[in-house]
């Protein structure tokens, strides 16, 4: 297989080329990440992966396959980005709290001329939090690197989240499944 890239600097996303027996190295570009205006969430991370695949592909060989990823937390079609401090987890926290929202993870893969971008979207239901929960959760775990102020895999998905319908993976960063799918068509 030819060489793998990894476009991102996320330790999720590393883990799971990890977990899935991926040979890669990791690149990254620096990318303007504004989303653009009038587009929808739902399409901004597809758009920012492949952003982010076109400008770390400039620095490689062509040979080499190029994986970019983007996720994003929307609560009613509202973008919910990284917190500030620990009071803008707090409101993030706090709106995610008793309700259903999305994740949305935008990849795209590239070899040369060939580019493959798809996005997948799991809908995460969090049980009603307590200030006090939310709390201990920032305090302890200190989100600030994350989109939607969480992760799935730390104390909060394991005592906050009541279901999810799609991929667990997803929430963490990467549609692993989907991406070795993918890859596939590279090989």
């Amino acid at each position: 297989m030819s060489k793998i890239i990894l476009a991102s600097q996320s330790p999720r996303r590393k883990q799971l080329l990890e977990m899935a027996e991926l040979e890669f190295e990791v690149l990254i570009a620096d990318v303007d990440e504004t989303n653009p205006p009038g587009m929808a969430g739902e399409e901004v991370p597809e758009f920012l992966a492949r952003k982010k695949a076109r400008a770390v592909a400039h620095l490689v060989d062509p040979g080499a396959i190029v994986i970019a990823a983007d996720t994003m937390v929307l609560s009613d079609h509202h973008i919910l980005g990284k917190p500030r401090d620990f009071e803008d987890a707090q409101r993030i926290l706090g709106q995610l709290s008793g309700k259903m929202h999305t994740v949305v993870t935008g990849v795209c893969i590239c070899k040369g001329d060939v580019v493959k971008s798809f996005s997948t979207t799991t809908r995460v239901y969090f049980r009603t939090l307590s200030p006090s929960q939310i709390d201990h959760y920032i305090t302890r775990y200190k989100p600030y690197d994350k989109a939607g102020a969480y992760a799935i895999q730390e104390w909060i998905g394991v005592t906050g989240i009541e279901k999810i319908d799609g991929d667990y993976y997803n929430v963490m960063g990467l549609p692993i499944g989907e991406v070795i799918l993918a890859l596939s068509a590279f090989v």
